[in-house]
C-alpha cells in the first residue's frame, strides 16, 4: 500500500488538529507536516516533500490561492486540495485557477475529504466533484 504523504495549511490550529487526528484513522495517509498560512506552506512543503496539501483559502499573510500557485510552480507534481468553509462558484473557480487540484467544503469533510485526497493522487479532479462546479 502507498502511503500519502500531507500537508495540513490552515489557520485555526484546533481545525488542523482534529483534521489530523481525523486522517490518523486512515492507514493509507500520513500527516508530515502542518503549517498556519500560505507562506509557512510552501516552506513546509519544501522542507517535507508531501504528495498532497490541504489548503484553506482565507489565512493572514499569503492567503491559500496565492500560495498553491506558488507551489504549483515550485512543485507540480504536489497535489493541492482546497478546505474551504464557503462553498461559493467564485472560490471554486479561483482555486482551479490556481492549479488546485481540488476544493472541499469543510461542512463535508468527514464525507469528502479523504476520497478526494485518494482521487487527487489517483490523478482526478476533486471536490466531491470536480474544481469548477
Amino acid at each position: 500500500m502507498q502511503i500519502t504523504r500531507t500537508l495540513i495549511v490552515d489557520d485555526n490550529a484546533v481545525f488542523r488538529q482534529c483534521l489530523r487526528e481525523f486522517l490518523a484513522s486512515e492507514p493509507d495517509i500520513e500527516v508530515v507536516g502542518e503549517a498556519a498560512d500560505g507562506h509557512k506552506a510552501i516552506l513546509k512543503a519544501r522542507e517535507f516533500q508531501p504528495d498532497v496539501v490541504l489548503m484553506d483559502v482565507t489565512m493572514p499573510g499569503t492567503n491559500g490561492l496565492d500560495a498553491t500557485r506558488q507551489l504549483k510552480q515550485e512543485m507540480p507534481e504536489v497535489k493541492v486540495i482546497i478546505v474551504s468553509l464557503l462553498d461559493v462558484v467564485h472560490y471554486r473557480k479561483a482555486a482551479r485557477a490556481s492549479g488546485a487540484n481540488g476544493y472541499v467544503v469543510k461542512g463535508s469533510l468527514i464525507e469528502e475529504l479523504v476520497p478526494a485526497i485518494r482521487r487527487a493522487v489517483g490523478g482526478v479532479l476533486t471536490s466531491g466533484g470536480e474544481v469548477g462546479h
